[in-house]
């Protein structure tokens, strides 16, 4: 089943954009070979949109105190976009050395507590534990 979430950036400069992300995030990372790095991601989560086109993914990290976060970027002279208030969140964006934007928000909306969905063990009688029951009773609240 699954087990995680691998985002991807694509970047003109991967080695510089690279050195960025574990020199200004600190995420945990693995070199997995010829500086290849695979960063360890905080908690994650996916929302579906409608769109007129399929195969259109978007990256957002999200951060629990926008106007802490910039000023946080604002020491390490990382510039910020200007803030724009949207009904599900604030949302900046930085610049990656090799000049892409990623975007980072603080959320307004409400955020999953726990994984919903996850696999527990069967009960004798064959039904998933009570630990469904209560997920499913948390996700229509």
């Amino acid at each position: 089943m699954i087990v995680g979430c691998h985002s991807i950036i694509y970047s003109k400069d991967a080695q510089k954009d690279s050195d960025f992300i574990k020199r200004v995030f600190k995420f945990p990372y693995i070199d997995v070979g010829d500086g290849w790095l695979i960063f360890k991601l905080p908690p994650a989560e996916v929302a579906v949109h409608p769109s007129e086109r399929n195969n259109k993914q978007e990256l957002y990290l999200l951060c629990d105190d926008i106007a802490e976060t910039m000023a946080q970027m604002k020491k390490l002279k990382i510039e910020c976009t200007p803030v724009r208030k949207q009904s599900w969140g604030a949302l900046t964006s930085i610049r990656l050395p090799s000049g892409a934007l990623l975007k980072m928000y603080q959320p307004f909306h409400a955020r999953p507590k726990e994984p919903l969905g996850k696999r527990t063990k069967r009960a004798p009688s064959g039904r998933k534990r009570e630990t469904m029951v209560r997920l499913s009773k948390a996700r229509k609240r």
